[in-house]
């Protein structure tokens, strides 16, 4: 065990909020070490390297904006980027920066503790780290914690297995392979045609269908690319003020209800034929109003029954469970039409469930199904699990599993009661997952670095979050998304996809640029609603 080391931060993970926290600290002279579970930094980026694993934000957008050097230089292969790609980027960065020796990689944090007394963290790693730090900032990652589905058995196949989060670096060949994937969420969708060229059969096990958009995607047009670049700062500016922190370019200002059913079925059309997540931004109550969102989704789900030849097979693939837009919705390149090649089969786990994994494959209530290799692409424990899976304890050794026995309490998405000095990047309780991530992390770490700063400057060493500004924010995240139709889908914004997950929308809805507007306003009035010692 190494001997105990002190430095003013600590930052857990090396993903993109990771990085720019390291880069912001460093710049602002305080102390940072940053610790990261994989060999690489790049966060879901490093893990999710599955075949056909790819940005649903087009690149020139899913990208940094504090440095204006960083944002011309770096070339875009692709409209929307490839894993390969984002992870160089990532890696770009870092070496640019210089930030590789404030990073310690092949490291996992697996406990934090607040000392009362002394009033710091003591962190520890599975290396044998012991340090202690001043503030510890958790950048973790929303979707870094994968979860496997909970099927008896799993340990018993003798094939080979693969999660989509946790994909070898090496590439896997199924050329000939009888391969099962489990799972039709984004990752699903995205590996499903890759993997469906190469294998001898595919048969893929859907328990919810999804609605997936095609991507459109396409090199990137040096053209478009100088035209954005020329204008990034302009671009940059107003994409922080949408709610998603995402430019769609034209946003319809109409009801979908006040439009005849041709029109509307022509901006649906456009919007379709334009690719990506342009669909929800063509009116303006999708979200909100129930028949509103249902010419949406009918809209979709008609697309779907003239891709997919067979009536059978595209009534399987129909969502009905959930409106459009209240799962993230998926982008895809050739999913549906992959259900047209004569080596794939579905098979709808509401009608057949799995009853076990075997050795030789998967047993389903009409019998077992050999395979080669299963593909489980059943996602994460999302926004809290990377959290939770960490020993921390605040004040009076509280676990941060029983402070968030109800759902994942705190304020602003960027502090919990009860543990001082303790820092969630995009977080539960912020808009994070449900716009551009970039825009989401720059924002909260442009904020957290502030408020460090504000702290040294004033001779301050402790900030908490007030127990009664707490309740009132988490009253109100609840508040503003049970407005909309988010909460009637069993999304992982709900935790609905982890057994025993307390049920509470964790993002909040009231958008990126309100959010903004709301921590800004905090944080000039002397971090309103926080204890400072």
């Amino acid at each position: 065990m190494s001997a105990e080391k002190y430095y003013d931060s600590v930052v857990v993970g090396a993903g993109f909020s990771g990085i720019y926290m390291v880069y912001r600290l460093q710049k602002l002279g305080f102390s940072v070490r940053a610790y990261e579970a994989g060999g690489g930094v790049g966060g879901t980026w490093y893990w999710n390297r599955y075949p056909g694993a790819r940005c649903d934000v087009e690149s020139l957008q899913y990208s940094y904006s504090f440095s204006e050097e960083l944002q011309q230089e770096w070339k875009w292969e692709e409209h929307f980027s490839a894993q390969p790609q984002i992870q160089a980027y990532a890696e770009h960065v870092v070496n640019r920066f210089n930030l590789q020796p404030l990073i310690q990689l092949e490291t996992r944090v697996t406990s934090a503790h607040f000392n009362e007394s002394s009033q710091l963290w003591t962190v520890e790693t599975d290396r044998g780290d012991v340090v202690t730090c001043r503030f510890c900032i958790m950048a973790s990652g929303v979707l870094s914690a994968g979860k496997l589905p909970e099927i008896p058995g799993i340990s018993e196949f003798q094939g080979s297995t693969y999660h989509s989060g946790q994909w070898p670096h090496e590439k896997v060949n199924f050329k000939g392979k009888r391969v099962a994937v489990i799972g039709t969420g984004s990752s699903g969708i995205q590996v499903i045609p890759e993997i469906a060229r190469e294998v001898d059969s595919l048969v893929v096990y859907q328990r919810t269908p999804n609605f997936s958009i095609p991507a459109r995607n396409v090199p990137m047009k040096p053209e478009y690319e100088n035209n954005f670049k020329s204008r990034y700062a302009q671009l940059r500016a107003e994409a922080k003020h949408t709610r998603s922190g995402t430019l769609y370019g034209d946003v319809g200002t109409q009801s979908a209800l006040e439009v005849q059913p041709e029109e509307r079925e022509q901006v649906y059309a456009a919007r379709w034929a334009k690719g990506g997540n342009h669909l929800m931004y063509g009116f303006t109550d999708l979200i909100t109003d129930e028949r509103a969102n249902a010419t949406a989704a009918e809209f979709v789900r008609d697309r779907i029954r003239e891709m997919v030849k067979d009536p059978e097979t595209a009534a399987k693939l129909l969502p009905n469970d959930h409106p459009i837009g209240t799962k993230r919705i998926c982008i895809d390149t050739n999913y549906y039409d992959t259900y047209n090649r004569p080596n794939v089969k579905l098979v709808d786990l509401r009608d057949t469930p799995i009853l076990e994994i075997t050795k030789q494959g998967v047993r389903t209530s009409e019998g077992e199904t050999p395979f080669d290799c299963i593909v489980f692409a059943t996602g994460f424990d999302a926004m809290t699990g990377a959290l939770t899976r960490i020993d921390m304890k605040g004040r009076g050794g509280l676990g941060l599993k029983d402070a968030w026995q109800a759902g994942p309490v705190n304020y602003l998405g960027l502090m919990v009661s009860g543990f001082p000095n303790m820092f969630t990047v995009t977080g539960p309780g912020s808009p994070s997952v449900l716009g551009n991530m970039f825009v989401a992390i720059e924002q909260h770490v442009d904020w957290i670095s502030d408020c460090l700063d504000y702290l040294r400057k004033s001779h301050r060493t402790v900030i908490e979050p007030d127990p009664k500004a707490q309740a009132e924010w988490v009253a109100h995240v609840n508040e503003v998304a049970h407005k909309t139709l988010y909460p009637k889908a069993n999304s992982w914004y709900m935790g609905a996809n982890v057994p025993g997950k307390p049920r509470m929308f964790m993002p909040y809805i009231g958008g990126a640029v309100q959010y903004r507007e709301k921590t800004t306003q905090i944080a000039e009035r002397g971090y309103e609603g926080f204890v400072l010692k």
